[in-house]
């Protein structure tokens, strides 16, 4: 058997308890193998609750001694596996702190695995996951992202499927039979085995090669030692009828809203109940939002009075966050093509979606 750290990045306070039950049994499991471990958690301030991801992590050690010298650290950096818990985060992440948007597998030792809950192909998910000098693996736990963690938790399955994954791609740190023995002893135990199992046997891995998947971009940010830095920070307010361009949204969304300007009647409902100051007023009188600002929420197409004029897509649809106003600008019918082809593809996701619900 081998120590390590796994990795378990979530969708802020959305997935909070989701994610830390998965470390705690991780670190709970461990010990029937004799070996002990402790949880860390990053980025858990309070802007967590806007969906911004954080990070929580299971050290397991071989030894004492071992233990205290991970634990000590910011980040472990033995990491053997990273769980991603919503899709979307494949894209990168960004923290609180304004590090930069970090590739998802950022701190991945070769030859790790990489274990995403998604519906999606694996071809997909490395349009955004940016390639490595040496080779790791990319695993795919079919289902959709679960907000199980969100305030009260919702026991739908998700947490035990992702230990079950976890135990058949790093059996050497935490294997099947160390979680069954945990798992095995909850009051609804035999239901969640039969998830531990179905994780186990569901996940989908394969081998990422070196310099396989998208173009790698990430420049480190150079934080200031403890004698560069100032002696107070200051954080300059937004313009009058503007926002803080240095605070950007866009990687705690898991969908985007799209706006059919065909059918928007200018009311300003998007404008008014943004909470975030996103949408921007243009000459012609609609309200474009601006993407790199947009956290997601959702908010404008729950008070839009105009069915279907605004649809909360997928983050996974889009590559950038370009201008889709100007698009349709300069071609109306090739937009409307657009826009109907996201709105079906989005209908087919909810009918899909309910008839897992009703089985």
């Amino acid at each position: 058997m081998a120590s390590g750290s796994v990795d378990v990045t979530y969708r802020g306070i959305f997935q909070k308890i989701l994610a830390g039950n998965i470390v705690k049994t991780l670190v709970k499991a461990s010990r029937h193998s004799g070996k002990i471990g402790g949880t860390i958690s990053r980025y858990s301030d309070s802007p967590e609750r806007n969906g911004i991801p954080a990070k929580q992590f299971a050290v397991i050690a071989e030894s004492q001694d071992e233990l205290h010298v991970e634990m000590a650290k910011y980040e472990p950096d033995n990491i053997r596996l990273i769980a991603a818990l919503d899709d979307t985060l494949a894209k990168g992440h960004e923290s609180w702190a304004w590090y930069g948007i970090r590739p998802i597998h950022l701190g991945l030792r070769e030859g790790g695995a990489l274990l995403v809950v998604s519906e999606h192909e694996r071809a997909k998910l490395l349009e955004f996951i940016p390639r490595l000098p040496f080779e790791w693996r990319l695993a795919i736990l079919p289902g959709e992202k679960s907000f199980s963690g969100l305030w009260v938790y919702h026991d739908d399955g998700t947490e035990f499927r992702v230990l079950g994954a976890i135990a058949r791609l790093i059996p050497e740190v935490v294997g099947l039979e160390e979680l069954e023995k945990e798992v095995g002893k909850g009051p609804k135990a035999e239901q969640h085995l039969d998830w531990l199992r179905q994780g186990y046997r569901e996940v989908q891995v394969g081998t990422v090669p070196a310099g396989v998947g998208a173009p790698n971009t990430y420049e480190p940010v150079k934080l200031p030692e403890w004698t560069e830095m100032a002696e107070a920070i200051i954080v300059p307010a937004a313009p009058r009828g503007g926002r803080q361009e240095a605070f950007k949204k866009f990687t705690t969304r898991s969908e985007r809203p799209v706006i059919d300007f065909d059918v928007c009647t200018q009311c300003k409902q998007c404008f008014v109940e943004c909470p975030d100051s996103v949408f921007e007023l243009t000459p012609e009188g609609y309200y474009n939002p601006e993407y790199e600002a947009c956290c997601g929420c959702g908010i404008c197409a729950e008070v839009c009075p105009v069915d279907d004029c605004i649809v909360m897509v997928d983050e996974l649809a889009f590559a950038d966050n370009r201008d889709l106003y100007e698009e349709w600008k300069a071609d109306r019918a090739a937009y409307r093509q657009f826009f109907q082809g996201l709105l079906e593809r989005e209908r087919v996701t909810a009918r899909s979606s309910r008839r897992k619900v009703s089985a």
